[in-house]
């Protein structure tokens, strides 16, 4: 139970300090109503009330056996998935939206069990789905990257 506090302490203090270095932040431009702090102060401040009920809890959580154990193969899969997240930020401008969706889409698929084919397919319609989404629906420009021959 005290590794359990003092885990959700410290995530408790990055989300302090997280929160205090998004505060003064102001954009040149926006194209949002409230700007674009709005939404890194309202996570933060979620995840800092559930990690105050963390710290503060009377009961320690309690892992039934239903509960998937934290073995290697575990531990590997969620390795691979940070790394992949990583290289979808790194990839995310140079490529695009569309492109490094469908590059680190497909392989988070087979991680956890997706089929080739299928999810090359589905992770490809929800990639430009998605950019349409954003980009002609709600106004929210994402880059195309190598793409970028197919904008008017």
């Amino acid at each position: 139970m005290l590794l359990q506090r003092i885990f959700a302490s410290v995530l408790l203090l990055a989300c302090i300090g997280l929160a205090l270095m998004a505060w003064p932040y102001q954009a040149a431009f926006s194209y949002e109503p409230v700007g674009p702090r709005a939404f890194p102060l309202l996570m933060l401040g979620l995840m800092g009330l559930g990690l105050l009920y963390m710290v503060f809890r009377p009961t320690p959580i309690i892992h039934s056996d239903d509960d998937p154990k934290l073995d290697r193969e575990t531990l590997t899969k969620i390795g691979i998935c940070v790394v992949l997240l990583l290289m979808f930020a790194g990839t995310f401008e140079p490529l695009g939206f569309i492109v490094a969706s469908i590059l680190i889409g497909v392989p988070m698929a087979r991680l956890y069990g997706g089929r080739w084919l299928p999810s090359a397919v589905i992770i490809s319609v929800m990639a430009v789905g998605l950019y349409l989404l954003f980009d002609k629906v709600m106004d929210v420009p994402l880059p195309l990257g190598v793409l970028d021959v197919l904008e008017n």
